[in-house]
């Protein structure tokens, strides 16, 4: 009898968990967020929008200048670009507004969760809503509180 391979649920990373990895001044959440950040690479299932890109960039630039060039801003932003970020189009932004009406959140946060349903994602790392918090079909992961291992006992095995 051959095991049956299951692939990790997908994860959808916001922008607080990128900016936390190039944060010096919490080593302790930098390493957190890093550890998230290699695990979501190794097993592919990370995912991230050109919103999240675009918020990581614009925060990175004012908050970091001196940790982070604008060339190693951008070289991080394309290195993403292998997660095939979202693009937001007519049905997420239909999807968000229907996400900002249904929860009472800021719309910026709804597309935030529009993108990572259009994805598929069934996580999403951030440190934005409470740990466990189920948004529609996605589950909010703190990574700052959860360790990527533990999507195996929120229900991620696939």
């Amino acid at each position: 009898m051959s095991a049956q391979l299951t692939s990790p649920p997908r994860v959808f990373v916001d922008t607080g968990v990128l900016l936390h990895a190039i944060d010096d001044h919490d080593p302790e959440r930098r390493d957190r967020a890093r550890a998230w950040l290699a695990s979501c690479w190794t097993t592919r299932c990370g995912r991230t929008s050109v919103q999240v890109l675009s918020e990581f960039y614009a925060h990175a630039r004012r908050h970091f200048p001196t940790a982070i060039s604008a060339g190693d801003a951008r070289a991080l932003v394309r290195r993403y670009q292998h997660w095939k970020p979202w693009v937001i189009d007519h049905a997420t932004i239909e999807t968000a507004w229907a996400i900002e009406s249904r929860h009472e959140l800021p719309y910026a946060d709804a597309s935030i969760l529009a993108a990572a349903q259009q994805q598929e994602c069934r996580f999403i790392a951030s440190d934005r809503w409470a740990q466990g918090r189920q948004i529609e079909s996605v589950t909010v992961i703190d990574p700052f509180s959860a360790t990527f291992e533990s999507l195996a006992t929120t229900g991620g095995a696939a």
